[in-house]
């Protein structure tokens, strides 16, 4: 990748995460040979959890071009590809006076967001090694260790 105008503008979490993942940050136990430093393997690791890991360049560009009706500003679209809203309420603090622009719209760009943009991962398969089955305890009654 070539930077051909340094501070041109904000990037999307995927951006980024792609960015890392061309310069050979991964999961695996390559980190050590990687020229990525350390703080980028932990920008990388959080994007990974994030919904920029499902997202694609097609799926944000379509995105975007729907969301021209709704005359949203540049980064008020940047905010919402990188969170991916998926309620009203939201949405609400990413767009300014969001009652007054959208109104009644704004279920509608909700809906387009969970549409076009794919859902960011609940728990990995890492998460659930290692944990065990919990019993629930009903209310005031304490758990026998014994």
């Amino acid at each position: 990748m070539k930077i051909l105008k340094a501070n041109a503008g904000a990037l999307t979490n995927f951006e980024v995460l792609d960015f890392l993942r061309s310069r050979g940050a991964a999961k695996d136990s390559t980190r050590i040979i990687v020229s990525v430093a350390q703080s980028e393997f932990k920008v990388f690791d959080y994007l990974e959890q994030s919904a920029a890991c499902n997202q694609t360049r097609e799926r944000i560009t379509e995105f975007v071009e729907k969301c021209k009706k709704y005359n949203l500003a540049k980064a008020e679209i940047l905010n919402v590809v990188n969170i991916r809203p998926s309620s009203v309420v939201e949405i609400d603090p990413i767009i300014e006076e969001c009652e007054s622009r959208l109104g009644d719209s704004v279920e509608e760009l909700v809906e387009l967001v969970a549409e076009v943009l794919p859902a960011p991962p609940t728990q990995t398969e890492s998460d659930h090694a290692g944990v065990e089955d919990k019993q629930e305890i009903p209310d005031g009654q304490q758990l026998d260790t014994s």
